[in-house]
């Protein structure tokens, strides 16, 4: 098997809803390397959320291997899967999850109070620090009922990066901000991308959004047709008749 940041091999995802089975990913292979900026692209319920749930350690798969940072999940104990979420993984997820009754200051601090390595003199540096670059420095005293979907979803993008992760995960990272924070947020991505190695790996259905990553897979009913560079995958986006790439199976 690769030595990929993350290394998924044969992986089946399925789900039962009353006595119906319904698989959600079948027999995904996928290597992703150290530093990659990839997009997971595809149409509604083609898998993707369920692949990147996989990776994060949120859910388990049915069958097959999924490691992340040279752990195989499926032997990992509670404890440690939570360990790997908190020191290694940042998820931004597409409704936010953030805790209502924290400020927007005290929820991007949160995960460096679970991890308990820094000062407060430390951690206020760090949170500030993000909360100005995702242009939130003037909203730390607010709660998240008090912010629109988009500011919303700054804080949840700050808090996934704070802890400096090895991978960050994230489902439609800009489905809910406008196109100038939209393309803010994806170029804070980048250059942390650049300049850290930090490996991002986030879905998408918006072309634009694709164009910014390094590869692009495409996934179709659960499985993966393909992984190529943005520019091909966006012309299949758009409906253009162009050959997919073979798809680069973990090995």
């Amino acid at each position: 098997m690769s030595n990929g940041i993350v290394t998924i091999q044969d992986v089946e995802k399925e789900y039962s809803l009353g006595a119906t089975v319904v698989k959600a990913l079948r027999g995904v292979s996928l290597t992703v390397e150290k530093g990659e900026f990839i997009s997971i692209a595809g149409p509604s319920g083609s898998g993707k959320t369920t692949l990147l749930n996989l990776i994060g350690c949120v859910d388990t798969a049915t069958r097959g291997d999924v490691v992340v940072a040279g752990k195989n999940t499926a032997q990992l104990s509670e404890r440690q899967l939570t360990d790997l979420r908190l020191n290694t993984i940042g998820f931004i997820f597409q409704s936010f999850n953030l805790v209502s009754v924290l400020s927007v200051y005290q929820n991007v601090e949160f995960p460096l109070l679970l991890q308990d390595k820094l000062s407060s003199g430390e951690r206020k540096k760090r949170v500030e620090s993000l909360l100005e670059q995702v242009g939130l420095n003037t909203h730390m005293k607010h709660r998240p009922n008090e912010l629109s979907g988009g500011q919303r979803q700054r804080v949840a993008i700050a808090r996934a990066l704070v802890t400096d992760p090895l991978i960050v995960l994230a489902d439609e990272p800009t489905a809910n901000l406008d196109s100038q924070t939209g393309q803010a947020i994806l170029d804070l991505m980048k250059s942390l991308n650049q300049q850290k190695g930090t490996t991002f790996i986030f879905s998408t259905h918006d072309h634009k959004v694709m164009r910014y990553a390094n590869a692009v897979v495409r996934l179709a009913d659960g499985k993966i047709l393909g992984r190529e560079s943005p520019e091909l995958a966006v012309a299949h986006a758009v409906g253009m008749d162009a050959p997919a790439a073979p798809v680069q199976a973990a090995s």
